[in-house]
């Protein structure tokens, strides 16, 4: 299929950007950096419209569903909810270095959606035609995304405490919480609507499904994080290492459920 075409390019591209920005980092260059940022920019456009066109492709073969329904569409916009939640972070607040941490989260989801799993369009099964599917999955990967550049940002803060040089400690220890706000925020709602969809699939709202035990710990070790920076006034590297282990929780909850604990969401 011509989206699935499109999509392997985009795994080359975004090795590309990845790369741009890692040689931007050592050596220094303002427009290496540049240029990979406009080509990042290019490579989320096209993804963009393979995503649609994908879309699109599943109405021509009379299944009609939107693109977010099995571990390689998951890990697709995975991929693009990363890219484009560094790209809009890194228009307002550049941080030099950060393309070159975030960006082998995004080329690593491509390369194992494109290489490890099937890309064909398949029918629903009936537990995922539902319209609360886009709302779940949407806003879940959204603040999925926003954790995976809070996790870039608090490597970063570690790696440049005590140094001069790039954006200050203060800053950085700011923006990885405002960041993880929002991934709160976005996490929180994609619980919400999967227990709405979950009543409207199963007949319950909860069930103590594997994943959806592990989306219930990740909730609270980010409300942790929020907690004690409101609350106890946890700054700086505490802050930096919560943030790093919430984002290692979020890829366990993805990943390692799916194959170490079966449950309803394996299909995911």
């Amino acid at each position: 299929m011509t989206s699935s075409l499109l999509l392997s390019l985009t795994t080359f591209l975004y090795m590309a950007v990845t790369l741009g920005y890692l040689c931007g980092l050592v050596f220094r260059s303002r427009p290496l950096t540049r240029w990979t940022g406009w080509l990042a920019w290019l490579t989320t456009g096209l993804q963009t419209g393979a995503i649609v066109l994908r879309w699109v492709e599943s109405y021509q073969l009379g299944i009609g569903h939107a693109p977010l329904t099995n571990m390689y569409e998951s890990l697709i916009f995975f991929a693009w909810a990363i890219v484009l939640a560094f790209l809009i972070l890194d228009r307002r607040h550049p941080i030099s270095g950060l393309g070159a941490v975030v960006g082998p989260f995004a080329f690593l989801a491509m390369a194992y959606a494109s290489f490890g799993n099937d890309t064909q369009i398949r029918p629903l099964i009936p537990a995922l035609q539902s319209n609360w599917l886009i709302a779940h999955v949407v806003t879940c990967f959204l603040g999925y995304a926003a954790f995976a550049v809070a996790c870039g940002m608090s490597l970063i803060y570690l790696a440049r405490t005590g140094r001069e040089g790039g954006a200050s400690g203060e800053f950085l220890d700011e923006l990885t919480y405002r960041t993880v706000l929002i991934g709160f925020l976005l996490l929180t709602a994609g619980i919400a609507t999967g227990a709405i969809w979950a009543e409207k699939a199963w007949g319950r709202y909860w069930s103590w499904d594997p994943k959806e035990t592990w989306s219930l710990i990740t909730w609270f070790l980010y409300a942790v994080i929020l907690h004690a920076r409101l609350m106890r006034g946890w700054q700086g590297r505490r802050i930096a290492w919560l943030s790093i282990l919430g984002f290692a929780t979020v890829l366990f909850t993805y990943f390692g459920v799916n194959f170490l604990l079966a449950g309803l969401h394996s299909y995911v």
